[in-house]
């Protein structure tokens, strides 16, 4: 029988204790046992960028670390993006500015994609936050879109971009 750990991380905010199985993935540990399921799981195999969440500021796959490995640290999920009321559900919350320049800019279609584009591209924008077109088009590299084209996306980094200067 294998033994569970104790784990205890800060996600959005919140501290969570848990005891988990040593293969538990991460990803599985935020969508099943804390019910965050914005935090989608594609190809489970790092590829796609669906499961993209943000470990102590960096983006990381959720499908490739398993949940013992992130004791102790701050997750952000996408559902720690917005403010305010709305984001425990009721009122609208107030979106992140890259969430709305995703609104604004149309963005997104099916929206599978859309959280771990977003938590690609938070750290990201604080690390290059005059990003050019095509330093824009290697961020995105590593998340897979069958929807948009990307071109919208584009605009909608640029967008963030210009309101955060």
């Amino acid at each position: 029988m294998t033994k569970n750990h104790a784990i205890t991380v800060h996600v959005n905010g919140r501290r969570h204790e848990s005891d988990v199985e040593p293969r538990l993935l991460l990803s599985d540990f935020l969508r099943h046992t804390l019910g965050l399921t914005g935090t989608h799981v594609g190809c489970e195999h790092g590829v796609c960028g669906a499961c993209t969440v943000l470990v102590d500021g960096r983006s990381v796959r959720s499908c490739l670390l398993f949940a013992v490995q992130v004791d102790g640290r701050e997750i952000q999920t996408v559902e720690g993006l917005a403010s305010g009321p709305g984001n425990r559900g009721g009122e609208l919350a107030d979106l992140h500015p890259l969430q709305q320049a995703f609104r604004e800019a149309h963005a997104l279609q099916c929206g599978f994609c859309t959280p771990g584009i977003l938590m690609s591209l938070i750290p990201f924008l604080e690390e290059n936050p005059d990003p050019s077109e095509q330093e824009i088009r290697e961020a995105l590299s590593g998340n897979l879109c069958r929807c948009t084209g990307y071109q919208n996306i584009v605009k909608a980094v640029r967008r963030a971009a210009e309101a955060r200067s």
